[in-house]
């Protein structure tokens, strides 16, 4: 069947999926492509001066050429169609200036992630040099970040930009610390102790930089004592922080044991479950998280949602269920970076969850028709649609990537709403 075809506008029918040949500037509706839903939207579509839209059979529930009634609407006057009109142009103005107040907040909070990640760059180098300076510069990073995730009443996990690839384990490192921290929040642990894991997460993976980068960035399996060898990255950590006698002591285990499995399965020790604090068993749930939406040279990066999935059914013995539950709960069905499609046929990607409602993430999605500075924020619930699927960003259409722009990486920092 033809995809789409040209039918006079006097054909139109509710239930018909319509593409408007106008620019959207031009129009009231939010999408240039949808299903038409009332008497007044065909209503609104004569009042273009159109003579012709084209139909989209595939999408469509009823035919234009049928013989069926129309829902029996009563015919809108002038006056009530131009009151509708000014209705959804204003709430299509409104939609445009949330998508604008999102996109601030998005580049307020990755100018701070920015920020923090030049202070990790400039903590790690401390270490050895200057332990006591660096320890200091990290204390003070966490209990910033902690008085505006205690303070923020509207407080959002956004998608940040992709990391360079020098800074790949410090991207991971803050991002892990500030996904342990939001979770400890959500678990009614003391401010103590969410800086207690917020630091200990920024230091964990510090170990690696004493891995040499022929063996880290290798395209090929490792042999069994390079292996070995990454296995060991963790205590690594802990031979690093030894001249940092201010490190807090209770965060040591932590770093040691985050590759640490509840049934014994994990690396360096082989601990279980008794022999692992809660802090080792939180840190666990997101580094994991976090390594398999971004995968490695070795293994392919897992979207975010399919991420969720595999942390749900193949970590049931390994990881803390009640940890990976409230990742679950906390990050939504599609976590920020998420590429869905609509259930209105329309690709897009999850930028910011609003913690308060997680499950209507903000969505920029694709408009051929709008430009990306105005694609509006899609809220699904006041549409009336939903996400049918998640999929990978390598399944979109060259052009439809090129507007949505997934990240090869997955960060999230939280901010302002």
């Amino acid at each position: 069947m033809k995809k789409n075809v040209k039918i006079a506008v006097s054909e139109l029918k509710v239930g018909v999926y319509v593409s408007l040949p106008v620019s959207w500037k031009d129009h009231p509706f939010l999408f240039s492509k949808f299903k038409i839903t009332s008497q007044t939207q065909i209503e609104l579509i004569k009042s273009l001066g159109v003579k012709e839209v084209l139909y989209d059979p595939q999408r469509s529930d009823i035919s234009p050429t049928t013989t069926e009634n129309q829902n029996a609407s009563a015919p809108v006057d002038t006056t009530s169609l131009e009151g509708i009109r000014q209705e959804m142009l204003d709430y299509k103005s409104e939609r445009i200036e949330k998508q604008q107040q999102l996109k601030r907040n998005i580049k307020k909070t990755e100018k701070q992630f920015e920020r923090s990640i030049s202070m990790m760059r400039s903590m790690v180098s401390k270490v050895s040099s200057r332990p006591l300076n660096a320890i200091n510069d990290a204390k003070d990073l966490i209990s910033s970040l902690t008085n505006m995730l205690l303070d923020e009443d509207n407080l959002a996990l956004h998608l940040m930009s992709d990391a360079n690839s020098s800074d790949v384990i410090h991207h991971h490192s803050l991002n892990v610390s500030m996904m342990c921290m939001l979770m400890a929040k959500e678990l009614n642990w003391t401010r103590e102790e969410i800086e207690l894991i917020g630091i200990g997460c920024l230091f964990h993976d510090i170990g690696k930089l004493k891995i040499p980068s022929s063996i880290l960035n290798k395209v090929v399996p490792l042999s069994t004592p390079e292996e070995n060898l990454v296995k060991q990255h963790p205590l690594m950590s802990l031979n690093f922080l030894k001249l940092a006698d201010t490190f807090p002591e209770e965060a040591k285990p932590m770093i040691a044991n985050h590759h640490e499995f509840l049934d014994g399965s994990g690396t360096p020790q082989g601990l279980k479950a008794e022999q692992l604090d809660k802090f080792s068993q939180l840190l666990a749930v997101v580094n994991e998280y976090d390594n398999l939406c971004n995968g490695s040279l070795l293994i392919k990066a897992k979207t975010p949602s399919v991420a969720l999935g595999l942390l749900y059914k193949n970590y049931q013995k390994k990881l803390n269920l009640e940890y990976v539950q409230k990742l679950i709960k906390l990050l939504g069905i599609y976590p920020p970076g998420s590429v869905v499609e609509l259930s209105n046929g329309h690709f897009g990607m999850v930028m910011s969850v609003n913690l308060k409602n997680i499950l209507y993430p903000a969505i920029i999605a694709y408009d051929p028709i709008v430009p990306v500075a105005q694609a509006p924020i899609v809220e699904l619930e006041k549409e009336g649609m939903s996400i049918v699927r998640s999929l990978p960003a390598a399944a979109l259409p060259e052009k439809i990537h090129k507007y949505l722009s997934p990240r090869n990486n997955i960060s999230y920092a939280f901010g302002k709403g």
